[in-house]
């Protein structure tokens, strides 16, 4: 199930990797912080290179928390495959210009578009580590069953998101191509893939401010309106309220 992000990292033997072989997981975990994550100092791996350790478990806990990640040891399928992003994001800083220039994979010919959710496996692990990401971030509570987690997400999005802006969700939009190269963005994270994130996210914030200022000044034109027409009142003798 964790296949596609190994082949992707070049791990060794990734159609033979067995999750639940304790071994072969806490190698796995050595592995990605010595190859691909590398959060801590050489020096200060030893307790998760200490694989045979029963203290393991909490070595292996507190890396999680020190990486920040959303998910504790006890959810081992969620954390592993978040840790597994983590290598793959950090896999692609790496290496910006080996991969910038992959070609995409193809698109489906089928004349009719496929239903995304029509295969939806809710007890696959991807399945339960992103709606739980989803809800961390939307401070959603926790519920044993992740559909009814998905649901409440659906909800809580709706909800936010008036029906003028659900209603041009469902349409398409032709986006105008931006070179990011040419906005600059006046600092530098150390990260190239960070760098275009905050490229794209203060792009995404000035088109806000434009749609925010357009509707400030439709706003005043009105205000303006009324005030231009006052209502006159014979019975007071003047103009106005």
């Amino acid at each position: 199930m964790f296949r596609r992000k190994l082949t992707a990292l070049d791990y060794h033997n990734p159609d033979g990797f067995d999750s639940k072989d304790e071994t072969q997981f806490r190698n796995c975990i050595v592995w990605l912080e010595d190859q691909k994550i590398r959060h801590y100092k050489i020096e200060d791996r030893g307790s998760l290179r200490n694989i045979p350790s029963s203290d393991w478990p909490k070595a292996y806990q507190k890396y999680l928390q020190d990486v920040n990640c959303p998910f504790g040891a006890l959810e081992e399928h969620e954390a592993f495959d978040w840790l597994l992003g983590l290598a793959v994001r950090f896999e692609y800083g790496d290496n910006v210009e080996k991969y910038k220039n992959c070609e995409p994979l193809a698109a489906s010919t089928s004349g009719k578009a496929a239903d995304s959710l029509v295969n939806l496996d809710s007890n696959s692990p991807d399945f339960k580590a992103g709606v739980t990401a989803l809800a961390n971030i939307l401070k959603i509570q926790r519920h044993d069953d992740y559909l009814v987690m998905l649901k409440a997400i659906r909800i809580l999005i709706q909800e936010r998101l008036s029906p003028e802006y659900v209603a041009r969700a469902g349409q398409s939009r032709e986006g105008v191509p931006v070179t990011l190269d040419k906005h600059v963005l006046g600092f530098d994270t150390g990260d190239a893939t960070l760098n275009e994130a905050a490229q794209i996210l203060r792009l995404l914030h000035i088109e806000e401010l434009r749609e925010l200022q357009t509707k400030i000044n439709e706003a005043i034109v009105a205000v303006q309106a009324i005030i231009a027409d006052p209502k006159t009142d014979h019975r007071l003798g003047k103009v106005g309220r």
